[in-house]
Formats: structure tokens, C-alpha cells, sequence
């Protein structure tokens, strides 16, 4: 099954500082047919205005994923991380029993990001927190773990049967991607570039959702930058 869902179908809600796109239900946004998608539960496609973003807040019970497209975000959290996320860069908070942070654009221009959460194996837990770069050169021509529940992947550790993986793509090239079984929940959005997968093509920020299929073959009509989650 492959489901393309284009990018002007999406929930979208505009505040001012924050232009939000929702793949899934999200806080006023509600899809009974994009409720999740396996234990993939949010992906927002975020566009955050230089000097705002998103005051302390909390969460628990949430493995969330952060993928910078552009611009930068500076986060800080109860537990004393800061850090700062360029374009290429990927967090992630594994909120556990419950974390505080804030996320911040304090640059000159808007920061783009994917923001990701996956329901977590269990409940409960020390929560934590991590960042780091993926060249977008190491990812050339083939899927990438960025965050993973898997011990053995060079990634972001998450506590979830999932990964992140990115790519990049030369246009007329093609990558496979085979999921562990073809039961898997994938979803895949380009960030940059244009993409067909059988009859469906698809373009920078629509969603394309996978499943029962033992192997993805992925054609690039432009060079193409991507996301793939790999969800139970």
C-alpha cells in the first residue's frame, strides 16, 4: 500500500511566529484517518520566525525527533542541556517521566524543521537528550540511521522499535530501502526534490505512507533530500 498525501492537504495552523503543517492529528487538527501511523504519532513540518519559538514547556511519555532543514534552533531543558541545531543536524528528547524545554530560532533568518515523535516501547524512564550532525555527503545514494531504537546503528539512541534514516539522491538515480518485514509502518518525506515510488510521485514536503511491501524503490526526479521513518 503506498497513500501519497500532498503537502496542501495537510492540517496547517499559522500563528504568526510559527507556520505548522500536520501530517498527523495535532492539537487543534483532527483526522480520524491520520491519527498515526503505527508508532509514528506526529510529524510537523514547522516553519519558525527568526527571534521566536517555542517558550518551556513539557512532555513525557514521547520519543521526539527534531530534523533541521534550514536556519538553526537553540534548545535548552530542566535537565541543563543546551545546545544548537544547524540545518543537517538532528535531536532528539526521549521525554520519559517528563522534561521541560524550550526550542528558540535565534537567528537572522527562520529556521524549517521536521518535528518527529514516536510512541516509546514504555512508559516512564530518566529522560535525556541528544544531538549531533549527519553530513548530508555521508548519506549520498543510500538511507542513513539518524535516530534508531537499534543498539547497533551509529544514530541517536531512541526507545522505540524505529528509525529516522535520511538520504540524499541525484536526480534519475534510485535507492531501495527493505524494511525488516513488510508489516513495518514507513512514511517518507522529501525535504528537497521531487521522488516517485511506482505511479506515485511526490514532492518536497508530501508525505507518502508504506506499508505491506517487502521492498521501496525510490526514484529521484530532482535531486532530492529525504526523511524516512521506519515505524512497528
Amino acid at each position: 500500500m503506498i497513500e501519497h498525501r500532498p503537502f496542501n492537504t495537510l492540517g496547517a495552523a499559522n500563528h504568526g511566529w510559527l507556520d505548522a503543517h500536520h501530517h498527523f492529528s495535532f492539537a487543534g487538527y483532527h483526522d480520524p484517518e491520520r491519527v498515526n501511523w503505527g508508532s509514528l504519532r506526529v510529524w510537523n513540518d514547522d516553519t519558525i520566525e527568526a527571534g521566536t519559538g517555542f517558550p518551556s514547556h513539557s512532555h513525557n511519555d514521547m520519543e521526539i525527533i527534531t530534523y533541521v532543514r534550514k536556519g538553526t534552533i537553540t534548545h535548552r531543558d530542566s535537565m541543563g542541556n543546551e545546545g544548537r541545531i544547524e540545518a543537517g543536524d538532528v535531536q532528539v528528547i526521549s521525554a520519559g517521566s517528563g522534561i521541560q524545554h524550550s526550542e528558540y530560532s535565534r537567528e537572522d533568518a527562520d529556521t524549517q524543521l521536521f518535528q518527529i515523535w514516536i510512541i516509546p516501547d514504555e512508559r516512564g524512564g530518566k529522560p535525556n537528550w541528544g544531538s549531533r550532525p549527519f553530513p548530508k555527503g555521508d548519506r549520498a545514494g543510500h538511507f542513513v540511521p539518524l535516530a534508531s531504537g537499534a543498539s547497533n546503528d551509529d544514530a541517536l539512541p531512541i526507545r522505540s522499535d524505529a528509525q529516522v534514516l535520511g538520504a540524499t539522491v541525484k536526480a534519475g538515480e534510485s535507492i531501495t530501502y527493505t524494511p525488516r518485514n513488510a508489516s513495518r509502518h514507513l512514511y517518507l518525506v522529501p525535504s528537497i526534490g521531487k521522488v516517485r515510488i511506482d505511479d506515485v510521485e511526490a514532492v518536497a514536503r508530501d508525505g507518502i505512507a508504506i506499508t505491506q511491501l517487502e521492498t521501496v524503490t525510490i526514484t529521484a526526479l530532482e535531486d532530492s533530500e529525504l526523511v524516512l521513518v521506519d515505524a512497528a
